[in-house]
């Protein structure tokens, strides 16, 4: 929002009334110009929440009345374009199209698809919710209200290759790859050191099964055995914490793995420059914000070539394993060589150090606010 009101856009945003304290924080903190309206289903559908996929049927009626009370609007004051971009995922659908003017799906992601050899280290839980988030995406070209969205687009953003593949095809060519996060450098310190002697890696994110800390924690004996006093740092929470426990006690890493609860931004990046590297095998990511904050930060990546931090991170910054079709037991040795590298070669480890601000600088809000807007399949 802040990136389109700076190249000269008049933005009205469409929001629910409970984001409003923070949406105008927001405006004044950054004397934004920008015009907020709310909508608010009725107080009676919020119970919908308390079960098991009602979320959904809520976020569906919702986007119905936010659609209504958008098209009150543009008949008071025409707008000459229309962006959506709630909840971020290609499987929920948008009715703004039908206002009849350009119209911007996305970025949305979740097409990301989990390798299958990967899966058989994870639970029987794990397994069985990336056949669910299997299927949910192969009916997504079932699926009528997907089908009406992406037909009335202009512009279909996709966070990954792998989600655009996942488009129906006849819908493809509206198609752009463009990351769903972003960076404003200004809001990070660079220029990190590592202010001990301490080898230590970091991971930072949620604690759950496709994240793939469970494959760090895996490699970490092979990298012990060259590294004796290394340390794992993990700052997050998460459902799935007990499981990555149990992993590290059966590895005999526990010793080695601070377990470190979510922390103010501030306190975050002040980590990203007392580490080696940022180790982040996600397994389907579509984003990976946290990925940026680490390379504006001047900390090397250490991730798979899946979703979006396999997109963001090159050989430039950081170290992208093949995880494909590779085998755990591959990706493991990869990882921990990985590991075992960046911090036995301090060289190896500046140069990329050097190299993964400029790397992040091609990621800010301000160049894919100006890639989109400027397409030519938009026709204002």
């Amino acid at each position: 929002m802040k990136a389109l009101v700076l190249q000269g856009h008049e933005v009205v945003l469409i929001t629910r009334s409970n984001n409003a304290p923070s949406v105008q924080a927001a405006i004044v903190a950054q004397e934004l110009s920008v015009g907020s309206t709310y909508y608010e289903l009725p107080a009676w559908c919020l119970r919908w929440k308390r079960w098991r996929g009602g979320t959904y049927f809520y976020y569906l009626l919702w986007q119905y009345g936010a659609y209504r009370h958008a098209r009150r609007l543009h008949r008071a004051r025409p707008f000459d374009l229309v962006h959506h971009i709630t909840f971020a995922s290609f499987r929920q659908p948008s009715f703004m199209g039908a206002l009849g003017i350009p119209f911007i799906f996305g970025p949305v992601g979740g097409g990301e698809t989990m390798p299958r050899q990967l899966r058989r280290g994870l639970s029987w839980s794990g397994r069985f919710r990336e056949i669910l988030r299997d299927t949910a995406n192969a009916l997504v070209g079932y699926d009528p209200l997907m089908h009406f969205t992406f037909s009335k687009a202009s512009l279909i953003a996709c966070t990954t290759a792998e989600t655009k593949e996942r488009i129906p095809a006849p819908y493809r060519r509206k198609c752009v790859v463009l990351p769903t996060i972003g960076i404003d450098p200004r809001d990070f310190e660079t220029a990190p050191i590592i202010k001990n002697n301490q080898i230590s890696f970091l991971y930072v994110g949620r604690l759950l099964y496709w994240k793939g800390l469970h494959l760090v924690l895996r490699a970490f004996p092979a990298v012990r055995r060259h590294l004796p006093e290394v340390r794992l740092k993990v700052v997050g929470e998460g459902s799935d914490l007990p499981w990555l426990k149990r992993i590290a006690d059966e590895c005999g890493v526990a010793n080695c793995v601070e377990w470190l609860p979510w922390m103010p931004h501030k306190d975050i990046a002040s980590e990203y420059r007392n580490n080696v590297a940022f180790v982040f095998p996600s397994l389907h990511d579509s984003g990976g914000l946290v990925v940026l904050e680490a390379l504006t930060a001047g900390l090397p990546v250490i991730c798979l070539n899946l979703g979006g931090p396999g997109a963001i991170v090159n050989s430039s910054c950081g170290v992208v394993i093949d995880a494909t079709d590779a085998e755990e037991g591959t990706v493991l040795k990869l990882l921990a060589e990985a590991m075992v590298t960046l911090a036995q070669k301090p060289h190896i480890r500046e140069t990329l150090a050097a190299n993964s601000l400029s790397r992040a600088l091609s990621f800010t809000w301000e160049r894919a606010a100006e890639r989109l807007y400027s397409s030519t399949s938009l026709k204002f």
